[in-house]
């Protein structure tokens, strides 16, 4: 057992955290872990199913008394989201999650936690083995690739579920149902790589930006934290006062996650070495002022750096790719009129990457509103357009539209109510979750979303509240006993 676990409750659950947390699962790498929840069905002498894409099933008969119960499906997804802090030595193909516990959170050690959606995965496997409790029918649905795409999700086959009824444990914040959320789509701008041999005299540096928070690029996208391709853009910018000239850049590594960390290799005149430093030194106090309250531990660094090859960008490519990133909206475009305090729209410019040939820029739009999506991308299309860069639109992925009148949601708060003496607020999400496609893949699916308390997923900081998964837990297991 592992020590971080050691005595938390309900016992089940976290056992099971931690042998999932041993078994390597970023998106689009889930045999794995598929292969053992199929194992783990086994073992306990439950029925399953698996389809190509690697999507399980698991289906548990109901209790005496309640075999004529409306079958129920919990849901979650295999997937993590494989962030790591840049110092951090950690092969996520291979190595386990290092769980971290300190007071009332787990976190891991340097990387993401993978609670989301782990600690779906958990309270699915140990409802599974737990024989003592009262249900109806279930089923327990195991997605993969929600991260990088909802691809799972996204190739459900009718037949695949039986359940009228589902219940998404991919929420984060206890004592709120989910009842809708955003949907989305990216939009990426590419530049074929116009380079030039750099100009005598001049010496190779690099120019950092780290220690920026990052997170969830729908749930994190309002609270104003830094994004370091644009702070990055906007110092390469006043580096040109001193000729710098670019030769590489990157930042970010996920679509949905707001970029934490962004370098770029410049070449400057050797005599101008003390403007460049100072011009970085008078924009890292720049930027700290601006982010002071939410980006205490934001640095910009500038380095010797040795290259091999001494290439740079051409002046009119250089200068058309920085103002481009500068034009680039980033953050909330909409907050809605009818649920207080929900973005309803949303940017986020997230990879920027420098390869053989190109330089590629990945941005996302979120929106609950469909045309709302549609004008968002249209304005990165213009910019990029603009840009010169040649623009590509991925598929994307639906919202999910609210049901008040919900039985599963009324079952839910009446529950919550119950245990926990107050109703649970009802909300809408600015994040994709899968229930939009399971919605459309299974027309009049009635679903509900919640989970535990999770700060900073996507990213390095990611924790779970630990007294948060108990009460979820006797949650999820009084909405079982209330359904009729």
């Amino acid at each position: 057992m592992s020590e971080a676990i050691k005595g938390l409750q309900p016992s089940l659950v976290w056992k099971y955290f931690a042998e999932i947390s041993r078994i390597p699962r970023p998106s689009k790498h889930e045999k794995a872990i598929s292969d053992y929840i199929v194992a783990t069905a086994a073992k306990l002498g439950l029925e399953s199913k698996r389809d190509k894409f690697l999507n399980v099933v698991v289906k548990k008969k109901a209790t005496p008394g309640k075999e004529q119960t409306p079958m129920i499906c919990l849901q979650g997804h295999l997937d993590m989201v494989p962030e790591k802090n840049k110092d951090k030595v950690h092969d996520f193909l291979k190595d386990p999650i290092e769980l971290v516990r300190s007071g009332n959170f787990l976190m891991a050690n340097g990387t993401t936690l993978g609670a989301d959606n782990g600690i779906a995965v958990a309270t699915n496997l140990a409802i599974m083995e737990d024989a003592a409790l009262v249900h109806g029918p279930l089923e327990f649905l195991f997605t993969v690739d929600e991260e990088t795409g909802l691809t799972g999700a996204n190739n459900l086959k009718p037949g695949f579920l039986e359940s009228k009824t589902l219940m998404n444990l991919d929420s984060e914040e206890l004592g709120s149902l989910f009842v809708g959320c955003s949907g989305g789509r990216n939009t990426i701008g590419k530049w074929k790589l116009s380079l030039e041999n750099a100009p005598r005299g001049f010496v190779s540096l690099k120019l950092i930006v780290k220690g920026l928070k990052g997170g969830h690029s729908g749930l994190e996208i309002d609270k104003g934290r830094g994004n370091s391709i644009k702070v990055i853009n906007r110092v390469l910018i006043a580096l040109e006062k001193v000729g710098a000239r670019l030769s590489s850049v990157e930042g970010g590594n996920k679509s949905n996650a707001i970029p934490r960390e962004a370098e770029a290799v410049i070449f400057v005149p050797k005599k101008d070495l003390k403007k460049a430093a100072k011009l970085v030194e008078l924009w890292n106090g720049i930027v700290r002022a601006e982010l002071s309250s939410v980006e205490p531990d934001l640095q910009l660094i500038i380095e010797e750096v040795q290259v091999k090859k001494a290439k740079v960008l051409k002046k009119a490519a250089q200068l058309i790719l920085l103002k481009t990133i500068a034009s680039l909206p980033h953050g909330v475009l909409k907050m809605s009129a009818d649920i207080k305090e929900l973005v309803e729209t949303s940017t986020n410019v997230a990879i920027i990457k420098t390869e053989k040939n190109t330089i590629e820029l990945i941005t996302s739009q979120r929106s609950s509103v469909a045309s709302e999506t549609d004008e968002a991308l249209q304005t990165m299309n213009a910019i990029f357009t603009l840009g010169g860069a040649k623009v590509i639109h991925t598929e994307g992925y639906p919202g999910w539209k609210p049901n008040l009148a919900s039985p599963i949601l009324k079952v839910a708060k009446e529950s919550y109510k119950q245990l926990y003496g107050t109703y649970p607020e009802v909300k809408a999400i600015h994040a994709g979750l899968e229930c939009g496609i399971i919605g459309e893949k299974y027309p009049g699916m009635d679903m509900v979303s919640f989970g535990p308390t999770m700060e900073g997923v996507h990213s390095p900081d990611e924790r779970i509240h630990i007294d948060t998964v108990e009460k979820f837990y006797n949650f999820v297991l009084a909405i079982l006993r209330s359904v009729k």
